[in-house]
């Protein structure tokens, strides 16, 4: 089958009409959901695909093949392909149209990688974690809070391919926002990666927010006053999701360093300010994460003090009632041994004065007790 064959059926898209009905879905419904299952509204792993030229959309009857090679041969504009968890086969294509590297390809289509940065050759790759904070009316040992997925994007001089990978994460609303902008838009591909890159931050900062709730509801459980029967899970809980935070975060410190300080073919220079205000929001995120966790440990800590505090109270209060009650037992066990000469065994007020003594001792040992905070 022909590149342009091969093409068509990844998109869908047939050589007459195609990006016209693209739009008309697209203008139809503006801020559908493409998560999955329903990938995409064209029912293939193509999200959208369109045509910019100074930062406004081109509006053509042409398939992916003529977009780009009207791009090319006008040497002006770029071409945004929009992909929602594309197999191999689906992919094939688009890597021999756009001469992308094995390696990135393979990435993009597998995913579960770290966030990074790469380059082969004129074709800049970079993958971003997603996070989304998951509802939950009440925290429990086994509750998700943060749930991950990726997006790829591939830029060149001409072109920019996004792939996203989980339930979260559509690119519909910024699309918008960035064509809000043309301005913005018209600075080339690096403007959407920017776009992408702030996006992706914004999120970890909504989701920290969110997580900052749970641990300050978890805080105030463990200091009230039956602190020390709240459940340890749920701390252990919070500690499992924010490490699945971390790792989201915290490799992307590395890629937008590089992308606002290395010099970058397709990236222009006064986009790399840009990427400058993200990493910022990153650090910001970064420094969060390392508070939360450092203030999980100290709950934990507290937590377990309580339990260890609360259990020595337990042991002194058995030990006092152990003390007031041995002085009957002991009582008991002297009169117990049957003996005919006992003190004041055959007096008639000899059991009443037995017995008040025994009451008198017990309530003299209670009030001890009670003085020094042991009942």
């Amino acid at each position: 089958m022909s590149m342009a064959g091969n093409l068509r059926k990844v998109t869908g898209l047939g050589k007459v009409g195609g990006l016209r009905t693209v739009a008309r879905l697209t203008r139809r419904h503006p801020r559908v959901d493409l998560s999955h299952p329903a990938r995409s509204p064209l029912g293939s792993a193509v999200v959208n695909c369109v045509t910019y030229k100074d930062g406004a959309r081109v509006p053509g009857g042409s398939d992916l093949v003529d977009a780009v090679e009207q791009v090319r041969k006008r040497d002006d504009g770029f071409v945004w392909l929009g992909l929602h968890e594309p197999t191999d086969q689906e992919f094939a294509g688009l890597a021999e149209l756009f001469d992308l590297h094995p390696l990135a390809v393979e990435d993009a289509v597998h995913a579960h990688q770290r966030p990074k940065l790469e380059r082969y050759g004129e074709t800049l790759f970079a993958v971003f974690k997603t996070v989304c904070y998951v509802e939950h009316q009440e925290l429990t040992a086994t509750s998700e809070v943060v749930d991950t997925g990726e997006i790829m994007v591939f830029i060149g001089r001409d072109f920019v391919i996004t792939v996203r990978h989980g339930r979260h994460g559509s690119l519909g609303p910024l699309r918008e926002e960035l064509e809000a902008d043309p301005r913005q838009l018209a600075k080339g591909p690096a403007a959407v990666l920017h776009a992408i890159a702030d996006h992706v931050v914004d999120d970890y900062l909504t989701v920290t927010d969110a997580v900052q709730e749970d641990i300050d509801q978890v805080e105030t459980d463990v200091f009230a006053e039956n602190g020390a029967r709240a459940d340890p899970g749920r701390i252990y809980q919070l500690k499992r999701e924010l490490l699945e935070l971390k790792r989201a975060v915290v490799p992307l410190a590395r890629p937008l360093l590089d992308l606002a300080t290395r010099p970058i073919r397709v990236v222009d220079p006064e986009i790399q300010a840009y990427f400058r205000d993200v990493s910022d929001h990153l650090l910001r995120v970064t420094e969060q994460i390392a508070a939360f966790d450092e203030l999980l440990n100290s709950i934990l800590q507290a937590h377990l003090a309580q339990v260890t505090v609360a259990q020595n109270e337990d042991m002194r209060k058995i030990t006092a009632w152990a003390a007031v009650i041995a002085v009957p037992t002991m009582v008991c066990g002297v009169y117990g041994m049957n003996f005919d000469h006992m003190p004041e065994l055959h007096w008639r007020y000899g059991y009443g004065l037995v017995a008040g003594l025994t009451s008198v001792a017990c309530l003299i040992l209670y009030r001890g007790f009670r003085r020094h905070g042991w009942l």
